[in-house]
């Protein structure tokens, strides 16, 4: 496709004295994911220069991270994000649930090979040297990449037997069998999870994230809630994910930029997530991301208008 405008709008936006934000954010914020290499592109071919290196340096803040953010585009963004939420001291669990929970295979395997590329490791090894044993095997499972896909059936018996299996390692016992939770949750499809999750509250009256959150914690107690959230409503979860970056005291700037973007490439999914949020908050998506930002960081909102 033609970015040649885009680009020449772009470059004008940062040339000379001062830097034209506004400009910067109509161009930017409108971009889809195919669109991104084709102006980084044109803006090299034209311009003679790198639009990401231009817009690092005429640009600071949060409001540079979010624009950085969407020049990445949708898979080199994953990636960039997994290995900052793995380097240095700590892991940020939240940005790694974000990344590689509630995935297609496809996705994950593309992520892989493009981490691998990008920083010379492989994902397994990276995650693996900044988990605890056990949580580390649920992201082992994750990372296998075995997950039934959509279109597999959901299969009565089958989810019942999981049913069983999840009552048995859990409420049924004394003591938990945290692996046989993991095993289930991570090879099902988002399809199946839904309806094993159904199934538990009619067979055993309760819902099965409560009953997760009673017999699991940390880590591993928020990527199993994860999935099953992500699976019974993604609308309401993408929608629960961002009040979450925003809840509170502060506002958690590197999730909410994450989760904006992460959101926006998908018309679909982001018409999707402000009418949950309207349903479940009350009140519209993008006032709420206003008023918890500020200048040019706070103009990105109109992504969700």
């Amino acid at each position: 496709m033609d970015m040649s405008r885009a680009a020449d709008d772009l470059r004008g936006a940062m040339k000379g004295f001062g830097t034209n934000e506004a400009a910067l954010i109509g161009v930017i914020a409108r971009l889809g994911p195919l669109e991104i290499n084709s102006v980084k592109t044109a803006f090299h071919s034209r311009h003679r220069r790198d639009l990401v290196k231009d817009i690092h340096s005429e640009t600071s803040g949060h409001f540079r991270d979010a624009l950085e953010a969407i020049l990445r585009g949708p898979l080199d963004q994953d990636c960039h994000e997994l290995h900052e939420s793995i380097k240095g001291l700590g892991t940020k669990e939240s940005a790694m649930n974000d990344v590689l929970l509630a995935r297609s295979n496809a996705d994950l395997l593309a992520i892989k090979s493009h981490y691998h590329h990008k920083y010379g490791r492989t994902v397994e090894a990276d995650v693996k040297g900044d988990l605890s044993m056990k949580t580390e095997r649920l992201f082992d499972m994750v990372l296998a990449a075995r997950r039934a896909e959509d279109s597999a059936p959901i299969i009565p018996q089958q989810v019942d037997q999981d049913v069983r299996d999840i009552y048995g390692a859990t409420e049924g016992r004394a003591g938990t069998d945290q692996m046989t939770v993991c095993a289930i949750l991570t090879a099902r499809s988002p399809g199946q999870v839904r309806a094993i999750a159904q199934a538990y509250r009619n067979f055993y009256h309760r819902p099965l994230d409560e009953v997760i959150r009673k017999e699991f914690s940390g880590h591993m107690e928020q990527a199993l809630v994860f999935i099953v959230d992500a699976a019974m409503d993604p609308a309401k979860h993408d929608a629960d994910q961002l009040e979450a970056a925003m809840r509170g005291m502060g506002t958690n700037d590197a999730a909410l930029i994450r989760r904006i973007v992460a959101v926006h490439w998908s018309p679909e999914r982001l018409q999707q997530c402000k009418a949950a949020y309207r349903h479940f908050y009350k009140r519209e998506l993008a006032q709420r991301i206003k008023d918890e930002t500020s200048g040019d960081y706070r103009r990105l909102a109109v992504m969700f208008e």
